[in-house]
């Protein structure tokens, strides 16, 4: 995969919204014993994803360009693609991974989605967005991706809430609210996977903020390791201020493979 970025905020991308759709069906179709180049060349040729103009073809090769690695590690959401993975259980998997290089989406969804969340906001609107924006300049340690004009701005404002909404974590239109969102188990048992062979401490997959995008917390994440311990589809035990906790499979692309099985 081309340098990461992971600490790039960039407009482009964000703009032209999840995909969800579309990186399925370029996913689905995908051919490992073809280049990331060439699959991404029959996008557009084939036009496999039904897009209406060739420009728009363009655009949603460069944005999966951008976002995933298919021959490494996004692998696993390609294979459930290929597997007939359920929609529902594969967008929240999907959100996961495209946060890995999207970084302004994962930081709106941890830093400002998820704080609205937990202090009971009722509307969401695009001005309500743009403040947090414009202070995300001020953020050290960032790369800006170009120059945004107000227009600009505000069309990012807007595409963050309608890619949360893409998503299922709201809902609504010109105003937007939170939705009953819950992650599926199955979606939660790969999360867990591929968080514990980043960070292989239990505690900190528990706590990680990664969760946030999912309005989740420590808490309510625990909540559910429990109870899948109850019913024996993992093991998890806590010793004061230990924690330790057994998946039912040896790795990430193990347990997708047999999720669709």
């Amino acid at each position: 995969m081309a340098g990461t970025r992971s600490q790039v905020v960039s407009s482009f991308t964000i703009i032209k919204g999840s995909l969800i759709d579309e990186t399925f069906a370029v996913f689905r179709d995908w051919d490992f014993s073809r280049s990331r180049f060439e699959n991404l060349r029959q996008v557009r040729e084939r036009n496999s994803i039904g897009a209406t103009s060739a420009h728009w073809a363009r655009d949603v090769a460069q944005v999966l360009n951008r976002r995933f690695d298919p021959d490494g590690r996004d692998r696993p959401l390609v294979d459930l693609a290929q597997a007939g993975c359920d929609r529902e259980i594969w967008k929240p998997l999907l959100l996961w991974h495209m946060t890995r290089d999207e970084f302004l989406l994962r930081d709106f969804l941890v830093n400002w989605l998820h704080p609205q969340f937990v202090k009971g906001a009722h509307r969401l609107r695009t001005d309500d967005v743009v403040p947090y924006l414009k202070a995300l300049t001020k953020k050290k340690g960032i790369e800006w991706s170009g120059t945004w004009t107000e227009t600009t701005t505000n069309r990012v404002a807007s595409a963050l809430l309608r890619i949360a909404t893409d998503f299922g974590l709201l809902k609504g239109v010109q105003n937007k609210e939170f939705a009953s969102y819950h992650l599926p188990e199955q979606s939660l048992l790969y999360l867990l996977h591929a968080m514990v062979e980043i960070e292989p401490n239990a505690r900190k997959v528990v706590g990680s903020d990664d969760w946030r995008m999912f309005l989740m917390d420590s808490s309510d994440v625990e909540r559910e390791i429990l109870r899948l311990h109850q019913f024996r589809k993992l093991h998890y035990e806590v010793a004061g201020s230990l924690a330790q906790l057994k998946l039912p499979c040896r790795s990430t692309a193990d347990y997708a493979r047999g999720l669709c099985s």
